[in-house]
């Protein structure tokens, strides 16, 4: 048998023997997962949908022009762009990983005049002082992976891309989560703002009012005062709100990728209805939250990092192999003659290193450790946060009913004090008492309403707005890969 057909032998039993991983058993640190929510309260159905919408969550609230808003964070939200610029490094940087798995090949060439030193202690009295040297050479290098070193890198960082992803993800429900809060908080202040511009109007119309009487002789200038009082205050009012509206407007310009000095919405005060929300059952909370994926790959990474920090305890097989041509003479080098090559194997194994493997095999189990107390915190937070909102919407929707109750007995209570001030059965101090509580009962009750829309938001967060764990499977990252390929 000829040597090379030795080594080939060698080289397919050294490649069988590899890829035996170091890296411990994987398996998702555990999380106290209930078996059921708190009581959600009278405000949800009874029998809710299975799942939030894959795309588009915030269309549960009906409304076009926050439709429009969220495709245009979706098209042009800087912090977005660069969230996917992240994400698409840490594919590239998988890519470059991978690329340890195959054998690395390079080519060269090279055609060199040389002239040797006339003083050179090595100067042969024949050898010639001007000579030529070209060369066509090509070099092959392969690290078998004995100790799975090479597969665990990869594993750890398809752990890591997966991780990216989910990060992605989760800042563009953040960003879109941010953006829904924000409009509705925008829709919130224009209905005050309506509010109090209705409240300026009828005080201006009760500041005549006492007006006249006073130049009748049927009030002292002290109701003047008060009538003049309450309007000024809430012009005020006023125009803070209005100054609380362009903040707004200014935040949400931003989330759209638009300058605040051009970005302008109309106002608008039609609240969308609360939506139904369908909230599940908390296991199912561990496969649609992003922000969890992300930890658990996480944690997945540092579990693969483990088998690469002890694979360095042990030697590292490499085969090589090089040939090609050289020549003193370009006419001779495409000749057998010049054939050169090299071929065999390369064993590398450290004996010591005063402790440095020991210490990055400690290390690494212990970014295991904080990468699973990471993963328990973020699932805990999840549901806190679950449990959050709907005790804000289940408490939310009470107040609202209790508020509307007050809000109805302060208007009446204005009409009749009104009423009996242009009967003189009263002071105007009533009457400005009255206008104060029924503006702060119809303030707190657009509050109340707001407040409620962006728990329900909230919980959407919580939820994951409709995200599956599956959108970061190799399969499907693949796909997503390759169709951004071809734009």
């Amino acid at each position: 048998m000829t040597r090379p057909k030795h080594l080939v032998i060698t080289l397919a039993a050294t490649l069988a023997l590899g890829a035996c991983s170091m890296a411990p058993t994987y398996k998702a640190p555990d999380a106290p997962v209930a078996d059921h929510y708190q009581p959600p309260g009278p405000w949800t159905t009874a029998a809710p949908a299975d799942q939030l919408p894959r795309e588009g969550w915030w269309k549960l609230y009906g409304d076009t022009r926050l439709d429009g808003l969220e495709d245009q964070l979706l098209a042009h939200n800087a912090d977005l762009a660069a969230a996917l610029a992240s994400y698409q490094q840490s594919r590239d940087v998988l890519a470059q990983v991978r690329a340890d798995l195959f054998p690395q090949v390079s080519l060269g060439a090279g055609a060199v005049r040389n002239r040797q030193s006339d003083n050179s202690s090595l100067r042969g009295a024949t050898s010639p002082t001007w000579y030529d040297a070209y060369s066509l050479t090509g070099q092959a290098t392969y690290e078998v992976d004995l100790w799975g070193r090479v597969h665990d890198n990869v594993a750890a960082g398809r752990a890591s891309m997966q991780a990216s992803a989910a990060d992605l993800a989760s800042v563009r429900l953040s960003l879109e989560a941010q953006l829904a809060d924000s409009y509705l908080v925008l829709v919130g202040v224009d209905r005050q703002v309506d509010l109090l511009q209705k409240s300026v109007d009828a005080y201006q119309r009760a500041l005549q009012l006492t007006k006249t009487l006073q130049a009748g002789g049927a009030v002292s200038g002290l109701d003047v005062d008060r009538a003049q009082t309450q309007l000024s205050a809430t012009r005020s009012q006023l125009s803070q709100t209005r100054a609380q509206r362009e903040l707004l407007q200014h935040a949400i310009a931003v989330l759209v990728g638009e300058s605040a000095s051009t970005f302008a919405l109309d106002p608008k005060i039609d609240l969308p209805a609360l939506p139904v929300i369908p909230v599940g059952v908390p296991s199912t909370l561990l496969q649609r939250r992003p922000d969890i994926a992300a930890a658990e790959r996480h944690t997945a990474e540092a579990n693969a990092d483990i088998g690469v920090a002890r694979s360095a305890f042990f030697p590292s097989l490499t085969l090589s192999a090089g040939g090609g041509l050289a020549s003193g003479a370009w006419g001779n080098l495409l000749t057998a003659p010049s054939q050169v090559w090299a071929l065999g194997p390369s064993l590398l194994m450290d004996v010591f290193d005063g402790g440095r493997r020991r210490a990055k095999v400690a290390q690494a189990h212990a970014a295991l450790d904080e990468a699973s107390a990471r993963y328990r915190g973020t699932v805990l937070a999840a549901f806190q946060q679950v449990e959050d909102n709907q005790s804000l919407l289940n408490h939310y929707g009470n107040a609202l009913v209790d508020q509307n109750d007050a809000t109805r007995a302060a208007d009446r209570t204005l009409r009749l004090s009104m009423a009996l001030y242009k009967q003189g059965a009263n002071s105007y101090l009533d009457v400005v008492n009255a206008q104060v509580a029924a503006l702060d009962a119809h303030l707190t009750l657009l509050g109340l309403q707001t407040s409620q829309l962006r728990a329900s938001v909230g919980l959407v967060r919580a939820l994951g707005g409709g995200w599956d764990s599956g959108d970061i499977s190799p399969e499907v990252l693949a796909r997503d890969a390759k169709a951004q390929a071809k734009k």
